[in-house]
């Protein structure tokens, strides 16, 4: 068995792992750098350049052309995807159609996918097939015939999936992004049972998030998150100002949270911003929206600007969901603090971040002059009404005790961020080089 850490094991983004075995080979998600398109953004003024060739200049694209020139291009039999976050699946419309494989994620991740390309008028020739939570999915290889397993896990999204694929070497178990929450807020519990039992047939190889390892904590549930954001939206004083969230989009379970407190306030909830539709209608499709009577849902133009001159006339009336808790140019939230959309912000207003600032320097830099434009109006700032989707160290130390891997190969960082797995994999029995692999991008390991 061969392993190629494509993307990913330099950066935080651009996720894509690839395993060999005999005359196949599989590829783990597909994702872009998105501090790289963020950059392109603030750069373009009229024209707007997302092609491949453009998005593999600035290296927002993982690096697959490897796979070319080792031959295996054509040896692809199929793409799985984790879950529906940009840095795992945003460079399908990119770079999927160059291989002859089906792709396959869970409804919720494959119909988020749909909405992407066609919000961005792109096609690809390559077969999109859903696999619900905690099934099994068959796949035709010239050595055999492999069996994977979608395992529910819980993460900042819907239906995310550790994927385990089963191969005559043994079991790949690809576990990138996730978190252990017994109390999930929207969807079902991690699938223990079927972690165990998949243990037991011996798993090869573990390829783990390991972004937070150096953080001596677990990860609290959501249900603390949703705990901050009732204390938050329950206890502002001034009635009369207006409430605007921002957090991120595809986090449905905590906008679940922000609608039912929204809904004790008597408010009228409004959601505003291209990716807020995009997340939400997909799943209002796949029936996991419980909230979606409660909201009006806008993205054009016209439906946000007269939304937010009805906000302007009579603020304590509405709540505002929108877009651009990282600061992102165009946001909805960049908008308003430049005074671009038809509302201005008053002394006390009120804006809560329910996110916290993605640690890369552009994000932390557009933060930054974000929340400077809007203390300049006066407005209270609530910041980091949050919890992580990641998990700590002391998670990462239950996952390898439950399920005894023979390898491990850190994921999801920097060499630094990764370091501390390789030392947590030190403290549980296993040796640095020889069963636990701190990897970069375009390596491969032979095993």
């Amino acid at each position: 068995m061969e392993i190629f850490t494509v993307g990913g094991f330099n950066e935080v983004g651009k996720n894509m792992t690839v395993v060999k075995t005999g005359e196949d080979v599989f590829i783990f998600d597909l994702g872009v750098f998105l501090p790289a398109i963020v950059g392109l953004q603030e750069q373009e003024t009229e024209q707007k350049d997302h092609s491949e060739k453009k998005l593999r200049s600035i290296g927002a694209l993982p690096d697959d052309l490897i796979l070319d020139k080792l031959g295996l291009r054509n040896k692809v039999r199929a793409i799985f995807l984790g879950h529906a976050h940009l840095d795992h699946i945003g460079a399908v419309p990119y770079i999927a159609y160059r291989y002859d494989a089906p792709i396959i994620g869970t409804p919720f991740t494959t119909t988020v996918l749909k909405k992407i390309m066609e919000d961005d008028n792109s096609r690809i020739p390559n077969q999109i097939k859903s696999v619900n939570p905690n099934s099994s999915f068959f796949v035709k290889g010239k050595s055999s015939n492999y069996k994977v397993d979608f395992v529910n896990i819980t993460h900042s999204t819907l239906q995310t999936s550790m994927i385990a694929l089963h191969t005559p070497e043994g079991i790949v178990l690809y576990a990138n992004d996730f978190k252990l929450d017994d109390n999930p807020i929207l969807g079902l519990p991690p699938n223990y049972d079927l972690l165990k039992k998949i243990a037991k047939e011996g798993i090869k190889a573990l390829i783990v998030d390991s972004l937070y390892s150096g953080v001596e904590r677990k990860t609290p549930s959501e249900k603390i998150a949703r705990a901050l954001v009732e204390e938050v939206l329950l206890t502002i004083k001034n009635e009369n100002s207006a409430i605007f969230v921002t957090t991120f989009s595809s986090h449905i379970a905590r906008l679940k949270s922000i609608v039912d407190y929204g809904k004790k306030l008597d408010r009228d909830i409004y959601f505003l911003g291209r990716s807020m539709k995009k997340y939400v209608s997909s799943a209002i499709d796949i029936g996991m929206c419980p909230f979606k009577k409660d909201i009006f849902l806008t993205s054009y133009k016209r439906q946000v600007d007269s939304v937010l001159k009805k906000v302007e006339k009579n603020r304590k009336n509405a709540l505002i969901v929108c877009t651009g808790h990282q600061g992102e140019p165009g946001s909805i939230m960049d908008r308003l603090s430049r005074g671009s959309l038809p509302f201005k912000f008053r002394q006390n207003d009120n804006v809560v971040f329910s996110s916290k600032t993605i640690p890369s320097p552009i994000n932390i830099e557009n933060k930054l002059q974000l929340d400077k434009r809007l203390k300049k109006f006066g407005v209270r700032i609530f910041d980091n009404i949050h919890v992580s989707g990641h998990p700590g160290r002391e998670d990462l130390r239950d996952l390898i005790n439950m399920i005894h891997p023979e390898h491990i190969i850190p994921a999801h960082g920097t060499t630094e961020q990764m370091m501390p797995m390789v030392d947590l994999a030190k403290e549980l029995g296993y040796k640095s080089g020889k069963d636990c692999h701190l990897m970069g991008n375009g390596q491969k390991l032979k095993l």
